[in-house]
């Protein structure tokens, strides 16, 4: 029978948003460091996105010991050409190396270069489509002492291509995560991380076997995450929405590619992710069909008490969104569709690993493995 106890479910998780929500953390404004920083920046075949980042790092405030080091990781598009037009000698630009058997791309770029930071004391890692503001990384930095944590994820906000889909991200941490249960749990298995920034106590980051401890994850944030708390070292997560902006996509083709190659790694198997589509499904797209065919029916009471679990999943999503300085408004009323959309990707990425059609940036699928760059 459908009543006002079967909504306790939406209740618990739109209330659990809302109580992760007030409990994320935010880095400071107008932060300052003393600390030795190393800003590391991964690059392949970046150079139509990479001025806004390069400019943001150049532009840092608050941080007097900070060397920014660029890595160029065999890129065919002249990235190089354009980090030297725009930095010239106020960065440190490397030729990266091709990864060696058994590594991904990315992982072994940020290798490289967490190995020519020298004596830094934190490492932050930025991705060519993260433009920080002046105070993010010395905020980030403060952020990362105040946790007491020895890997800091600050995400950022997401513009760009996905508006249904990209939001999820934070909203699945904000609903189904214990974020301040995690920081403390010792368990590697609960551990979540966003790789666009990441800030790193270099002394930890070493202890974790840096990135040479996940070289062939192609989700490499996050087994960076647990690498660092299996050395016996804590994680955290931040809202970095006010510090930091992510272009991720420009276009859906690139949103689904880019999905493709790593959605199927966020689950142990198919049978994991069939069943957490499955869950999804019946949370947040069942509710708005069901109140349509009890409406049909005759049954405006069932209908009513369907249409106040949409209306649940929506609250969920506004206070996600709310938090984390995506659109709350009117973008949550589709959360349903989201859910649909996000499904066919999970698919989609089953399938193109399944026939060996994963690759990224050129590079194909290696041999004995199942990730890419």
């Amino acid at each position: 029978m459908i009543g006002p106890v079967a909504l306790l479910p939406w209740l618990a998780l739109a209330a659990h948003t809302a109580v992760n929500a007030a409990l994320l953390r935010r880095p400071p404004r107008d932060a300052t460091t003393a600390e030795r920083v190393a800003v590391l920046l991964p690059l392949r075949d970046e150079a139509h996105r990479v001025t806004p980042c390069l400019r943001a790092l150049l532009a840092q405030a608050g941080t007097a010991r900070l060397e920014v080091i660029v890595l160029d990781d065999g890129s065919s598009d002249g990235t190089a050409e354009v980090v030297r037009a725009v930095a010239g000698d106020r960065v440190r630009l490397l030729a990266g190396a091709e990864p060696p058997p058994g590594w991904l791309g990315k992982p072994y770029a940020c290798a490289q270069l967490a190995d020519a930071a020298g004596d830094a004391d934190v490492l932050v890692f930025v991705d060519a489509d993260v433009v920080l503001a002046p105070d993010a990384v010395a905020g980030a930095v403060t952020a990362l002492r105040a946790a007491r944590a020895q890997l800091l994820s600050p995400y950022p906000r997401i513009s760009g291509a996905g508006r249904l889909v990209q939001p999820l991200l934070q909203w699945s941490w904000l609903t189904f995560l214990p974020l301040r249960a995690m920081e403390r749990s010792p368990r590697p298995s609960l551990a979540a991380a966003g790789g666009q920034w990441l800030v790193a106590d270099r002394a930890a980051y070493r202890r974790a076997g840096g990135h040479a401890a996940v070289r062939g994850e192609v989700l490499e944030d996050i087994a960076l995450a647990r690498a660092v708390k299996r050395a016996g070292g804590r994680i955290a997560l931040a809202d970095g929405s006010r510090l930091a902006d992510c272009r991720m996509y420009d276009s859906w083709r690139e949103l689904s590619d880019g999905y493709a190659k790593s959605l199927w790694a966020s689950f142990g198997s198919p049978a994991g992710a069939a069943a957490a589509v499955l869950l999804l499904t019946m949370l947040y797209v069942a509710p708005p069909v069901a109140a349509a065919g009890f409406l049909v029916a005759g049954r405006p009471r069932a209908a009513l008490w369907c249409g106040c679990a949409y209306v649940l999943g929506v609250v969920g999503r506004v206070v996600s969104a709310a938090a984390t300085g995506g659109r709350s408004w009117p973008d949550p009323l589709a959360h349903p569709l989201s859910i649909v959309v996000f499904a066919a990707l999970v698919g989609r990425s089953f399938t193109r690993r399944r026939r060996g059609l994963l690759s990224w940036r050129g590079r194909p699928l290696m041999e004995g493995h199942s990730h890419v760059r």
